[in-house]
This record gives structure tokens, sequence and C-alpha cells, in this order.
């Protein structure tokens, strides 16, 4: 007796795969669910996306902020965006605002 069509499909599926990114300041890389997102919009302003889908040039910091310091210290967020960072989104990385789990 064939086995039923669903247990095949099952079998068939190929593993589920995430979208990886890496941190601007220590160069891990993670799944993107990870990683706070600050983003350059198109009219050249930065801010902090926490839903990681906003448009514009993203950079990405590990979400435990232990490297948000270093890249506070090396300005790795600007250069990865182009532009100098605003003192707003400066003293939300400075306070820890955005951490993840």
């Amino acid at each position: 007796m064939p086995a039923p069509t669903h247990d095949r499909e099952a079998r068939s599926l190929p593993a589920r795969r995430f979208p990886t990114r890496t941190c601007v300041a220590c160069r891990t890389e993670r799944q993107k669910r990870d990683f706070v997102r600050v983003v350059r919009a198109p009219d050249g302003t930065m801010s902090l996306d926490p839903t990681g889908r906003a448009h514009g040039r993203g950079a990405y910091l590990c979400a435990d902020g232990s490297c948000w310091p270093d890249a506070l210290k090396k300005k790795s967020i600007e250069r990865a965006l182009g532009v100098s960072m605003p003192s707003e989104v400066r003293v939300q990385l400075e306070g820890g605002v955005g951490h993840g789990p």
C-alpha cells in the first residue's frame, strides 16, 4: 500500500531557511531577528527600525547590545550608512533602547 500523500510531501519539503545578516561592529553573522536595524531613509535621516522593514539602507547591530559601545566608538554605523549619526539615535544606542531578547 503506498504511503499517504501528506507524508511524502512532508519529507520532500526543504528545511526552512532564515535570512542572515552581519553585525557592523563585531562582524558576527546571525539570523536577522537577532539584530537591531539602524536605517538611513531615502531622505537621508537615520533612525532605529524596530520592524526591520523600513525603506532605506540598513545596518545591523547585535540585539544583546554587547557591541554597541564599540560601534559608536568606531563609527561603524555611520561608515556603513554613509551619514553622520544624529544625537537622538546616539542617545538611544547609548541608553540601550532597542535591545532585543
